[in-house]
């Protein structure tokens, strides 16, 4: 009879950036189904997340993945519940708005990192400047290792049943992009959670570190987002020029307490430069990969009608905050 290794994985309480945390549990039975897993335990004084007088803390399983990293494997992610069965105050997936009619495609950027520098960075000053490194080919343009990591990385997500969109070399060098798209108001941001997982994984026998930070080279260089591009039914089926201009009015309104749930330091990114919109502004454009809100041209076309892109979220957020307070935004507009 096989054993199983299911590999709990959650976020510590760390702020304002969490940690992914894993541990490993053996099953001699095959599961099927989130309702196959059994809640967990860990000591949250080393996370953060309890002191060590009353340390317990429960991981509650919401996700079940196929781990093609290791044999007879599985990844559960996990949000983390205080032992009375509310959820912890760093879990913020239990504050978002549960539409199940809610899509979200979340375009995650982030650097290859090895010795203290972007993959592919000489030892002193800079590579070329940026050019030719988006969507690249060549060794002088992405190397060969970064290849051979990003493939491998969506092998294991594809395995995992996640549903990329797609993969891509960014506008700088070492610089590189997945896209995850799924329906529900927690599924893309568990599953970008659960590629993160893995690729931090992967890359640990290449000595090479992931730098999610928005802004990690100063000067002129792309910072990294995480684009959010979302949609509800009433979006996508009635939808209204009326209707969305209510809808950009509330973004606007809600400006600030969008920022704060976008990721730090995202000031040095949303600089009105690459492509962004200055922080302390907000704005929404067709087609404008300035504005804070890119409106589609099919969205236009469509009568007001689909899906629109947030591109202020930075590579360092926390999905379940911008999906909360994405939909939380949503519903201050009525629809009647």
């Amino acid at each position: 009879m096989p054993s199983y290794k299911l590999e709990y994985i959650w976020l510590d309480g760390y702020q304002p950036v969490p940690n992914l945390r894993g541990k490993t549990r053996i099953a001699h039975e095959e599961p099927k189904s989130v309702a196959d897993l059994p809640e967990w335990g860990f000591d949250g004084s080393s996370t953060l997340q309890a002191d060590g007088s009353d340390s317990d803390c429960v991981l509650k399983p919401v996700g079940l993945y196929p781990d093609g990293g290791r044999e007879n494997a599985f990844i559960v992610m996990c949000e983390v519940m205080l032992p009375s069965g509310e959820p912890h105050p760093s879990n913020f997936r239990a504050t978002i708005i549960d539409d199940p009619d809610a899509w979200f495609g979340f375009e995650q950027e982030y650097f290859m990192m090895q010795g203290g520098r972007p993959l592919g960075f000489p030892e002193f000053g800079f590579p070329g400047p940026q050019g030719k490194y988006y969507c690249g080919v060549g060794y002088q343009n992405v190397g060969n290792v970064a290849r051979k990591i990003v493939d491998e990385h969506l092998d294991l997500c594809l395995t995992a049943g996640i549903n990329h969109e797609g993969i891509n070399g960014e506008v700088a060098k070492g610089q590189w992009e997945f896209q995850i798209f799924a329906k529900g108001s927690c599924k893309a941001a568990d599953d970008i959670w659960v590629a993160r997982y893995l690729l931090e994984r992967l890359c640990e026998k290449y000595e090479i570190s992931i730098e999610y930070h928005c802004k990690p080279i100063k000067g002129d260089w792309n910072g990294s987002g995480m684009h959010a591009n979302f949609s509800t039914q009433f979006m996508r089926e009635k939808g209204g020029k009326e209707y969305f201009l209510k809808l950009m009015d509330a973004f606007e309104k809600n400006r600030d307490e969008h920022i704060a749930a976008y990721g730090p330091d995202n000031h040095l990114r949303l600089t009105g430069l690459h492509e962004t919109q200055s922080i302390d502004k907000f704005s929404w454009g067709i087609a404008d990969r300035g504005a804070s809100i890119r409106v589609p041209h099919s969205f236009i076309k469509n009568g007001h009608k689909g899906y629109l892109e947030d591109r202020r979220p930075n590579a360092q957020g926390d999905p379940y905050k911008i999906a909360a307070r994405i939909l939380k935004t949503i519903d201050e507009v009525p629809t009647a």
